[in-house]
């Protein structure tokens, strides 16, 4: 690995350019997307600096799974979405991390496609942000 700054090692200006840490799991940090075209979209990022799923070692990739399921259950249970994707990429950041993103068959943007990395669509105010934290949080 790189020694390279990491947004979501550090927890600093770099995480503050596009989302909120709202809360810490045994294996991950669950960080609130700040663009809200999809609402309710959230990052799981592993506490271990890896860049691949298979640096994991068999028991902290489980218990990383076991953080996304937790999220996953929130998520429905706060916002009722329709589906919710996953998206792990890292092509630039190299910390594993798996977007989850609710989906709505009734907001037609982007039903039945790939969720857009940041379509700078939806912004909210800060106690906007910080209602859906709340929210995911209390479904934990």
């Amino acid at each position: 690995m790189s020694n390279e700054a990491c947004a979501y090692c550090d927890e600093g200006a770099a995480l503050d350019a596009f989302g909120i840490k709202i809360f810490e799991l045994p294996a991950s940090k669950l960080v609130l997307f700040k663009e809200q075209s999809h609402k309710g979209r959230v990052i799981v990022a592993s506490k271990h600096h890896v860049s691949e799923i298979v640096e994991l070692s068999e028991a902290d990739r489980n218990a990383f799974f076991d953080d996304m399921d937790r999220v996953a259950k929130a998520l429905h249970a706060t916002f009722h979405p329709d589906k919710v994707n996953y998206g792990a990429y890292g092509d630039t950041g190299h910390h594993l991390h798996f977007h989850l993103v609710p989906k709505y068959k009734d907001d037609e943007f982007e039903w039945g496609g790939t969720f857009a990395m940041n379509p700078d669509r939806v912004h909210l105010t800060d106690a906007e942000y910080d209602e859906l934290a709340k929210a995911i949080v209390a479904n934990l």
